[in-house]
């Protein structure tokens, strides 16, 4: 097989020639791993390309500052296209911001309808199609990045705690601005398909570390089916692109609905929250993985053969006809011992060996 073939027989079960790679790491322990491998240099079987977004048009940083009012983000802020400030955190803990909420301070559908959020219409996706022949010439995996698709976007801008009481006690707020959002990433999402990739990643955080975020009937009405919206755009395009749900923490509860949504793979299961056995057992015939190695947990606390002994107990989990993309469940912190990734590395290449 070829590194593409391999990866796309592993998501739809089956079977694999050997399992690829997928890690990240924040900048100090990117660093150091660099340094690890030049001492004991190793193979990386990673088949992946990631495939740019569409250039939009979107709004200037002057536009959004406006928002802020009086409170403006602090010095090094970072403002993304959708006007949310991002002010930064300590070296040691990089990703970690303080989001700012441009819409915190709105009380009507027409401040939402007025926002500028980015606009898509029309935009020019050779860049993408151009990326999706490269990667497919070179038997790479094509895929399409949208994660944080409806409701972490939405929240983004709004307020978490806002965008839930308006979910409760002014429906109209919240419908104006998911819709948008999710208008938005149909845009994307039909995109992507048409440009030829093999997945779609799209995705929301929906759990926390112990339990679902929202209700099942809340999620049901408010979220399923904007992200059917989403995925059926994608799928009316290409029918056997590859979807990629992602969201941290426990979503067991939701996994039906996420599955009625139209979702291919599951990312990731993260071995703090939820029981791979178990949730492979309930959905495995139906539903692929990613993850399951937990960044909490082993890779950085774990022994190098603790990590393999895990690499090992969830891929004879899933068997021999795959449905598990076996891999870190979110980026690794500075604590995670290079040896560690390392062990990662090397339980999957000799698994199949």
């Amino acid at each position: 097989m070829t590194h593409r073939e391999n990866y796309l027989s592993i998501v739809r079960r089956t079977g694999y020639e050997y399992m690829p790679v997928y890690f990240r790491m924040c900048p100090s322990l990117n660093e150091k791993f660099n340094a690890y491998l030049k001492v004991h240099p190793m193979e990386i079987p990673s088949p992946y390309g990631f495939v740019d977004g569409l250039p939009g048009k979107i709004a200037d940083r002057e536009a959004f500052l406006k928002y802020y009012g009086d409170n403006p983000p602090k010095p090094g802020s970072v403002i993304d296209r959708w006007g949310v400030a991002r002010e930064p955190g300590s070296a040691a803990a990089y990703h970690m911001k303080r989001l700012r909420h441009p819409m915190e301070n709105f009380d009507s559908v027409e401040q939402i309808m007025a926002y500028p959020l980015p606009d898509y219409t029309g935009a020019d996706d050779s860049l993408q199609r151009e990326q999706v022949e490269q990667f497919h010439k070179a038997n790479l995996v094509a895929i399409g990045s949208m994660a944080c698709t409806i409701w972490e976007t939405s929240w983004y801008m709004r307020g978490m705690e806002n965008l839930m009481c308006d979910m409760l006690t002014q429906p109209e707020i919240a419908e104006a601005l998911l819709d948008r959002v999710t208008e938005i990433a149909c845009i994307q999402a039909r995109s992507f398909a048409a440009t030829g990739v093999d997945v779609i990643h799209v995705g929301d955080d929906i759990g926390t570390q112990r339990a679902i975020m929202m209700s099942e009937q809340m999620y049901g009405e408010w979220l399923k089916p904007r992200l059917r919206r989403v995925i059926d755009s994608a799928k009316a395009i290409k029918p056997d692109v590859i979807i990629l749900y992602h969201s941290c923490g426990y979503v067991t509860e939701l996994v039906p609905q996420l599955i009625e949504a139209g979702i291919d793979v599951l990312d990731p299961v993260q071995p703090e929250c939820m029981d791979f056995a178990e949730i492979h057992d309930k959905f495995g015939d139906v539903l692929s993985f990613r993850g399951t190695i937990g960044t909490q947990t082993v890779m950085p606390f774990g022994t190098p053969d603790d990590v393999r002994r895990e690499v090992f107990k969830n891929l004879d989990i899933a068997g021999k006809h795959g449905g598990l993309l076996v891999c870190p469940t979110h980026m690794l912190e500075p604590e995670v011992p290079p040896e560690n990734v390392a062990a990662y590395i090397q339980a999957c290449i000799d698994y199949t060996k």
